[in-house]
């Protein structure tokens, strides 16, 4: 090291050193929402949330493991008024995720615990109902005395709710069929199709039953196989409603169970490769089904085990409810007696990144009940990630936020089809896809027939199930359009058919308007920026061995020079002790070295070659970040919520979904700044951050999400994954061309252009005659590439086009009809 290397790092631990002892910064309870003394853990490969209810004056908790239908080291836990946690002497763990308030007896079901009105738990054991509980429901014929229990893997039973006496209806999976490894394929129960069991409910005269996989090897690997299973049951006999993969199924009646039993509607969400689907059941019509578009992908996969709970639950009051949906990575407000004859009202809110298991409302706020950090991080690798480790021991924790919090995230965009590469049938109409809640919509329609086919696409205005036409659109055999909507062209749903029988894909592409400045907010403020020398570092490690703590192996950068400082250690105080522990530093050395060039940073993109060995491109950001990333002192890529990642790259925030799930196919950006981060982790529900600028303590009193060791040698930025909304809205440039020789009728690599705001296109290439370059896009990342636009670059010209404001597809690509050396560059600003 250069002697003015070493007298700035002494420079920078003297000052920093003599200040420590002069101010004690004030550590505050909570952060973003989180209180870390309230994080929980187990002994298992995981540890989410299965529920959380208010009930006798406290919120009840449960937690899982991920596969233990006959118990674990999981608890119940209570949460006063004042964030205590008191964990439950009677807890037998397991795998839980049901809860159900029982009005006649006055007691909560949550897990495999019954609760009286004064807090008094009683257990039913594991040894006379096994399974992983996944739903209660209200009982077809003695409601007030009995109550269902489902389990994941189709165990059903009836329980006494005054003596808990237990009478079993169906065998659990597990007794004839035990997973031996978490990531093997989920047993197969020959009572209904589908595994990975999640919703339970009754109304109507039935009972019904969701999961959402399917236990094959195949499953294992894709994302878009047959899968799930939405079911119902009269008492006597089992019905498969539909095949797909289904989570919640409930009612206006919600935790309670419907008020009116035999007319009150039925509700079940899912999905499959291409949407969102909504189920809802009338007592004369029976099932009928909705599409909504996905904010995110990260929940696909047809194993069923990237999605936790999603649920529809009323956040109002008893007097004023108001229901909030979670599915898919978006908020949505959910109309609280949707039916099939008035279908209006369904809204997107906003778009979030953490794994929620449940959320309820408490205390006028909510609480939202996650999954954050599990050791076994099951399929959930990629090259990018290199051989880090999982967190030595799983947790998580509660998400306490304003009742307004799911209005104020992540841009609404979001995407899905009605139909891929389908055989369609003239006159028969596709099923409704949501049309209203988004400032810009845009539709793709491709005709992979051998002859020309109008597509007819009709609105219901008002969701009375009235439809009339909206427009048409011709489209010739193997052509594609797109269809962009006016703001005028109004209803709340719409659907497509064609006049000949066809081979199609139909998509829709909605955007709204994101108000996000490209600064970032000021809960970042002491993080380093790009251009900046000295930095305070560090690899980040949840401990295992129930130390409970963070564990930081600190670095210090002066003039571009990096040296480790010390090994610290956070707890849920939020304070950086320095230990002397040689194991564990030698550990997070090892394990958790930033891999080397995962990515290739070159002149015009970001190239990825996936683990399937697919090219992807991706924007560029600050030159600086280059260098930064070649020397390979940021983090690139982690696992920073349960079974999905983070990819960092060129001063850019991404969502990544589990390769499972399509991985790069499907990535989304969340967020562009201008730090130089060094490391990234989830520790007690938040998210922490390396790459501080060296400051006293003094300095960061304003910014209670900085922490600073007493000696100033260690420090890093806390908060919640969803604080990234507020890092700076995504931006960047590049292509998948620059000056590069192409062939003629050859596509460029996909180059990401979804979820962008003002988006330009110049094209130009250095050819003496004419060349046209048709632009194809893939609005999905399903691979369903449609051709946009076919431009004419005349020689020596910079052809430049705006791209329409509604404009949205995930990917765009580019083909020339001629050879020639080409640039092909977008401009995100």
């Amino acid at each position: 090291m250069k002697l003015n290397s070493v007298i700035g790092l002494l420079t920078v631990f003297s000052v920093l050193g003599c200040t420590a002892q002069k101010n004690v910064k004030k550590i505050p309870e909570s952060i973003s929402g989180i209180y870390p003394r309230l994080a929980y853990y187990n002994n298992e490969g995981e540890c989410g949330t299965g529920a959380v209810v208010p009930w006798a004056d406290r919120l009840w908790v449960i937690t899982y493991g991920p596969h233990l239908p006959n118990g674990s080291s999981d608890k119940l836990y209570e949460v006063t008024s004042d964030y205590r946690q008191i964990m439950h002497k009677e807890s037998i763990g397991g795998t839980p995720a049901n809860r159900m308030i029982h009005k006649e007896s006055d007691q909560l079901f949550i897990g495999p615990y019954a609760i009286d009105k004064t807090g008094k738990v009683r257990v039913i054991p594991y040894t006379v109902m096994s399974g992983r509980h996944t739903g209660n429901a209200r009982h077809l014929t003695d409601p007030s005395n009995k109550i269902y229990y489902g389990t994941m893997e189709e165990g059903f039973y009836e329980v006494d709710v005054n003596t808990l006496e237990v009478k079993e209806l169906y065998q659990d999976g597990n007794k004839k069929q035990q997973k031996k490894n978490d990531t093997d394929a989920g047993p197969i129960n020959a009572l209904l199709p589908g595994v990975h069991g999640k919703g339970l409910y009754s109304g109507q005269g039935c009972m019904y039953f969701t999961n959402n996989g399917e236990g094959t090897q195949e499953a294992l690997k894709k994302f878009d196989v047959e899968a799930g299973v939405l079911a119902e049951w009269n008492g006597k006999e089992w019905k498969v409603v539909r095949r797909n993969q289904f989570v919640e199924v409930t009612g206006p009646g919600g935790i309670y169970g419907n008020t009116n039993s035999e007319t009150d509607p039925i509700w079940a969400t899912g999905w499959d490769y291409k949407s969102v689907i909504l189920g809802v059941r009338d007592v004369r019509k029976g099932w009928a089904f909705y599409r909504l578009p996905k904010a995110s992908h990260s929940y696909d996969g047809a194993h069923g085990w990237n999605t936790e709970w999603p649920r529809i639950r009323n956040v109002g009051t008893e007097s004023q409810p108001d229901y909030l949906m979670t599915m898919h990575g978006m908020f949505w407000h959910f109309p609280g007696m949707f039916t099939a004859d008035n279908s209006a009202g369904i809204r997107p809110r906003s778009a979030y990144l953490k794994v929620i298991g449940d959320f309820t409302r408490w205390n006028d706020q909510l609480v939202f009940g996650c999954d954050d950090s599990a050791q076994k991080e099951f399929l959930n690798k990629r090259k990018a990630k290199g051989s880090i480790e999982g967190p030595g021991q799983s947790n998580s924790n509660l998400w306490f936020t304003s009742l307004t919090r799911p209005d104020e995230l992540g841009p609404a965009t979001a995407e899905g089809a009605v139909w891929a590469k389908e055989s369609v049938k003239a006159g028969e109409s596709s099923e409704p896809f949501l049309f209203s809640g988004w400032t810009h919509r845009f539709g793709w329609v491709k005709n992979e027939g051998k002859q020309p086919v109008i597509f007819t696409f009709e609105i219901d205005e008002a969701g009375k199930n009235e439809w009339k036409t909206l427009k048409s659109v011709k489209v010739n055999a193997g052509k594609s359009v797109s269809v962009p909507f006016a703001s005028t062209e109004k209803g709340e749903w719409i659907r497509v058919k064609t006049d000949k029988n066809t081979l199609a894909t139909v998509s829709f592409n909605y955007t709204t308007a994101d108000p996000r400045s490209t600064s970032s907010d000021p809960i970042y403020q002491g993080l380093t920026t790009v251009k900046q020398n000295t930095t305070i570092g560090g690899l980040l490690y949840g401990l295992g061995d129930n130390r409970r703590a963070l564990g930081v192996l600190a670095n210090v950068t002066v003039d571009g020079k990096t040296s480790e400082t010390g090994y610290y250690e956070m707890g849920d105080k939020l304070e950086l002790v320095r230990k002397e522990d040689t194991k564990t530093t030698d550990f997070i050395r090892s394990k958790f070295a930033i891999p080397q060039q995962v990515v290739s940073i070159e002149e015009g993109s970001v190239l990825i070659v996936d683990d399937l060995n697919r090219r992807w491109r991706l924007p560029l950001g600050d030159e600086t970040y280059k260098e930064l990333t070649n020397q390979g002192v940021l983090r690139v890529c982690r696992e920073v919520a349960t079974e999905r990642d983070m990819f960092s790259c060129m001063g850019t925030f991404y969502e990544l979904p589990a390769e499972n799930a399509d991985g790069y196919a499907k990535i989304r950006p969340i967020s562009t700044h201008n730090y130089r981060i060094n490391d990234y982790a989830s520790y007690r529900g938040m998210l922490v951050l390396t790459g501080v600028t060296p400051v006293t303590p003094e300095d960061t009193k304003g910014n209670p999400h900085i922490i600073v060791s007493d000696d100033g040698k260690a420090a890093v930025w806390v908060g919640v994954i969803d604080d990234l909304w507020t890092l700076g809205k995504p931006v960047g440039h590049g292509g998948p061309w620059k000056n590069t020789n192409v062939k003629a009728g050859i596509a460029s690599d996909p180059y990401l252009i979804g979820f962008y705001d003002k988006k330009e296109l110049s094209l130009s290439h250095q050819s003496d005659k004419k060349v046209v370059i048709t632009v194809e896009v893939d609005p999905t990342g399903n691979g369903d590439w449609m051709e946009y636009a076919a431009y004419t670059v005349q020689p020596g010209e910079r052809f430049v086009q705006q791209l329409p404001e509604a404009f949205q597809a995930r990917w765009i690509r580019f083909v020339s009809d001629t050879d020639t050396k080409a640039t092909a560059w977008l401009d995100y600003k």
